[in-house]
């Protein structure tokens, strides 16, 4: 069944939109910023994941992030996560200072770095003087980001001054928060990159080492090598963190590995139900696409492998995730999947919880008519693009979200499906996600009758 427009998560390397915009973004702009100042490691790597931070696909959740709309202002948008330091030598000593920070979080000690380390990052650290009269210097995600900020637009105005042939132009650029938005154009389609300053690291921090020995949906689909190739410090804070200080663990690296262990009728499940909620739940803020992640992996551990492959569960899997995300909000608690001593939502006000367990409930009346409006909204958002397109450039070039025939174009089947669902069962309770253990019954039930 064709889902929503997909978020596809790939490696340096693989084609994402056009090997063109690919390479001019990760390694035409980051190479020039190396030259610069050399702080940016020579050989590095990045890692590129399709949808934009504004998507949830990876946990920063910033206040400041400026609204843009697929279709006006772009067409496709990814984020690019890029190695400020790139901690892979096993001898490298590193301190993850977690004393000040709350759990998933940590500050970043450059005390038993060389001295050349830290002569070139020290105006990206805050420093602290210990009583002893020993200097240590905490790398600074604001700090980073500012200066990373500076670094690119320096290179922008250098190629927007020496334009080259068949390079993308570049139409905006803006810094929110800890995060820089670049818009470019490349015929006539437009990408949005959120481009991300990371710490980059081989290998598993300890704070998340009991989360592999438990069981997953994973285990003998993939290996443990490949869910724990590296991690990173994203620049974001806690609630009550120091921005100055403060980074978020980040495990995107292993999302990417674990979604090729995800049944496509649960991941367009996710899709639909992320392009309902996206907006719904976006003011005041609350829930994230990132949340919704983690509780569908969450849904991959506690599920019946053989129930999570049924090819035609979607809508039953789309069910199934507004509840999940109801009681997750009612109960206030939301675990990371990777560090479950970490709740998420604890931050939230009883107001806020009242005020969007309220709207799912509107949304889990008549899910079909929800997931329609957003269906609709995506291919108004196409036809604007189109439309921009025919006014902006003679040359007839297919949009990348156009309607003309795209496998991933949404239809409205599984808006159809749920609404059959629903109206067969007025005023009744359907739960989808049974009880694991009893994989004996039918895995979905309506009132107190399993069927």
């Amino acid at each position: 069944m064709p889902s929503l427009p997909g978020k596809e998560e790939t490696h340096p390397g693989e084609q994402a939109a056009s090997p063109a915009l690919l390479f001019f973004a990760a390694n035409n702009f980051s190479g020039m910023v190396q030259k610069l100042d050399q702080k940016l490691p020579v050989a590095n790597e990045y890692l590129l994941l399709s949808g934009g931070v504004r998507e949830g696909v990876v946990d920063l959740d910033l206040d400041e992030l400026n609204v843009y709309a697929r279709g006006t202002d772009y067409d496709m948008d990814f984020t690019l996560l890029v190695p400020a330091l790139k901690l892979h030598d096993r001898n490298q000593p590193v301190t993850l200072d977690m004393r000040h920070s709350a759990l998933c979080h940590s500050w970043l000690s450059l005390r038993l770095f060389d001295e050349g380390t830290i002569s070139k990052w020290k105006d990206c650290c805050t420093i602290v003087d210990h009583i002893n009269g020993a200097t240590n210097y905490f790398f600074s995600p604001t700090k980073v980001a500012d200066w990373f900020y500076d670094s690119i637009s320096i290179v922008l105005s250098e190629i927007q001054k020496k334009p080259q042939r068949g390079m993308p132009k570049v139409e905006k650029v803006e810094k929110n928060g800890t995060i820089i938005s670049i818009i470019l154009g490349v015929g006539s389609s437009r990408m949005l990159y959120d481009i991300v300053p990371v710490v980059s690291f081989k290998g598993w921090p300890a704070v998340a080492q009991s989360w592999l020995m438990e069981n997953h949906f994973w285990d003998g689909k993939i290996t443990e090598e490949e869910v724990i190739s590296g991690f990173y410090l994203v620049p974001a804070c806690s609630y009550k963190g120091k921005k100055d200080n403060e980074w978020r663990l980040s495990f995107a690296r292993s999302e990417v590995q674990l979604k090729k262990c995800i049944s496509s009728s649960l991941m367009q499940a996710y899709q639909a139900c992320k392009a309902i909620i996206i907006k719904l739940l976006s003011r005041p803020k609350a829930i994230s696409p990132y949340h919704l992640r983690s509780m569908m992996l969450w849904a991959c551990d506690r599920l019946p492998a053989n129930y999570l492959a049924q090819e035609d569960y979607a809508a039953h899997f789309l069910l199934g995730l507004i509840d999940d995300l109801q009681h997750c909000l009612v109960n206030k608690m939301c675990p990371n999947y990777f560090i479950p001593q970490c709740n998420m939502l604890e931050h939230l006000s009883e107001e806020t919880v009242m005020l969007h367990a309220r709207k799912l409930s509107s949304v889990r009346s008549d899910p079909a008519e929800h997931l329609r409006t957003a269906i609709e909204h995506v291919k108004a958002a196409n036809r604007l693009t189109l439309e921009l397109q025919r006014r902006g450039s003679t040359t007839s070039i297919p949009s990348p979200q156009s309607d003309g025939g795209d496998p991933n174009q949404p239809d409205d089947r599984l808006a159809k499906k749920l609404q059959q669902l629903v109206t067969e069962n007025p005023g009744k309770s359907i739960s989808v996600f049974i009880n694991p253990d009893d994989v004996t019954r039918p895995h979905f039930r309506i009132d107190d009758k399993f069927f």
